[in-house]
């Protein structure tokens, strides 16, 4: 009886560290999985005049995302963004500008005031986006997105100033991230755009 006993403990053990060995295996295998990347696809977002814009929307476009500022050194490159929005926008580009008072106070304007300098000064047709926070505790989740490579599978960056740009491949991918004083006319966007 007592080494009916014996044998059943040492299955019993035996079993048991089995057991332990696979679960820890399996743990280890689901920590080595790459993380499925996210597309910009999956968010939502409003305009300056209220309404929903949807990025699944867009499938197939090209898209440049930049953070704007109407009292900023950098403020001109509105011109370039439409420019190159008008040449390019029938043929699968799509500039999507988001407002935000991030650096020294330079977007103080309410989403109305943003939408009528857009338009007065620079004639601005391509879409706007409500004033957000691009960087902090309160950054918007879509800029969580473009910075986070744990959700982009690109690159961590950090928005370093107004006018940062972000470029979207056709899949919803983040593809380069171009810095401030790059202007939107710079051969490495245009060359991006045509590719």
């Amino acid at each position: 009886m007592k080494k009916i006993a014996m044998l059943a403990c040492g299955m019993l053990l035996l079993f048991s560290c089995q057991n332990q060995a696979q679960t820890k295996a399996a743990k280890a295998t689901e920590k080595t999985k790459p993380m499925a990347k996210e597309t910009i696809y999956q968010y939502k977002v409003t305009t300056l005049d209220g309404k929903e814009f949807d990025f699944s929307t867009l499938k197939g476009k090209k898209i440049l995302i930049v953070n704007t500022a109407s009292k900023c050194g950098l403020t001109p490159q509105y011109k370039d963004l439409e420019a190159l929005y008008k040449e390019y926008k029938d043929k699968g580009l799509v500039i999507v500008g988001f407002p935000a008072n991030n650096f020294a106070s330079q977007e103080p304007g309410t989403n109305q005031e943003i939408a009528e300098f857009c338009q007065m000064n620079y004639g601005v047709t391509f879409p706007m986006m409500e004033k957000i926070s691009v960087k902090g505790a309160d950054m918007a989740p879509i800029y969580h997105f473009l910075t986070e490579k744990s959700k982009n599978g690109l690159q961590d960056s950090e928005v370093e100033w107004n006018f940062q740009k972000y470029l979207i491949n056709e899949k919803g991918e983040l593809e380069k991230v171009i810095g401030p004083q790059t202007l939107p006319t710079d051969p490495q966007v245009v060359d991006w755009i045509k590719a």
